[in-house]
């Protein structure tokens, strides 16, 4: 008979290996206590299923934790510091120079653990050089909710400063959904003129979102 289930998260992780914990025991081991009414993992589950899950853990802020019921600024510190190291992990994974940009999935690849789960716009560049590999990556413009304010002039300056042979822009959808706005097209088509002024071309525009990318190359509105 498996005696595991009757011990707490810190026996179970020693017991079956921390990678077999699910994600209530895991927030337990983070909170490490519960309160005067709950037991510490009652306190976590509630937590996990309150926020909607571990994408909504992730998104909620120190202060928006903090507010909780059984947290307090310090639990709630270290939650914000534990997913901020698992991104920081997946990022280092991923990251990059030298990677090649060969398609709108290796663009995914890179983009997708940075930016699909935040709750703002962000837009990037990503520099390449004459064989499609990562140069540098630079974030050009932050927005909120609904949009960005950002010039075509703002990507082509910093493709220019990395000494790129080509670039891609990257930005996400908070919305969940990547098709391309009306905007997003106007920007790129804005981007594409200046891009063959200067001679350093736009080899793509990938938008990314939790239900998937979209390409305007494959769309036909960043030409071949």
């Amino acid at each position: 008979m498996n005696q595991t289930a009757s011990y707490g998260p810190r026996e179970r992780a020693r017991a079956i290996g921390i990678d077999s914990l699910g994600d209530a025991d895991l927030v337990a081991l983070l909170l490490g206590t519960g309160t005067v009414n709950a037991p510490v993992q009652a306190v976590a589950g509630e937590l996990v299923t309150s926020s909607g899950g571990l994408l909504g853990l992730a998104r909620a802020g120190v202060g928006e934790l903090a507010e909780l019921p059984g947290l307090g600024f310090a639990k709630a510190a270290r939650i914000a510091a534990a997913v901020e190291l698992g991104k920081r992990c997946a990022w280092a994974t991923l990251d990059a120079s030298g990677m090649a940009m060969k398609g709108s999935d290796s663009v995914s690849a890179w983009a997708r653990p940075r930016l699909a789960g935040l709750e703002h716009e962000e837009l990037w560049v990503l520099a390449v050089d004459g064989r499609n590999h990562l140069r540098a990556a630079r974030r050009v413009a932050v927005g909120g909710l609904h949009g960005m304010h950002v010039s075509a002039r703002d990507p082509l300056r910093i493709a220019l400063r990395e000494g790129a042979s080509a670039f891609v822009l990257v930005h996400n959808h908070p919305s969940g959904d990547p098709t391309p706005s009306l905007e997003d097209l106007e920007f790129t088509r804005a981007v594409l003129v200046g891009a063959e002024a200067i001679g350093t071309p736009l080899i793509d525009h990938v938008v990314i979102a939790r239900d998937g990318h979209v390409s305007l190359l494959e769309r036909g509105i960043v030409p071949l």
